[in-house]
């Protein structure tokens, strides 16, 4: 499977895999906000240049969830990204429990706003879960 680089640093990875159509992250460690937000908005500037519609977010790594960040991603991230084309959603369980509690909040927000999602712990079947959509 082909797989591009979109974003590369010590804190996380934004790949897109052309031929699914995937955009997938990986955070290897906590973020400012700041940096945080403009790595997500670099996968929705992805998702609708190239006309995707899943994105795999492997969270394994995170610890805690900033409240602030929660509020933007609800606010402003989401409604750009699902205009974006966002349709479908694989999560890689943070392996923190407070964490997992506020994905999976996030999660069923998302849902009941029309966004397919599954979780996982393994980013292979994550992975193949949405090249089978």
């Amino acid at each position: 499977m082909i797989t591009e680089i979109i974003f590369d640093s010590p804190e996380a990875t934004l790949w897109y895999h052309p031929e699914s159509k995937i955009i997938h992250h990986k955070i290897h460690k906590p973020m400012p906000s700041e940096s945080l937000s403009n790595f997500l908005y670099l996968g929705t500037h992805t998702m609708a240049e190239k006309s995707a519609d899943k994105w795999l977010s492997e969270d394994q790594s995170i610890i805690m969830v900033d409240l602030e960040a929660i509020k933007w991603s609800k606010d402003v991230w989401f409604p750009e990204t699902v205009k974006a084309g966002w349709k479908f959603w694989a999560i890689v369980q943070p392996k923190h429990m407070i964490s997992q509690i506020s994905m999976e909040k996030i999660a069923k927000e998302y849902q009941e706003q029309g966004i397919t999602t599954r979780f996982f712990t393994d980013p292979d079947e994550a992975l193949k879960w949405l090249e089978s959509l």
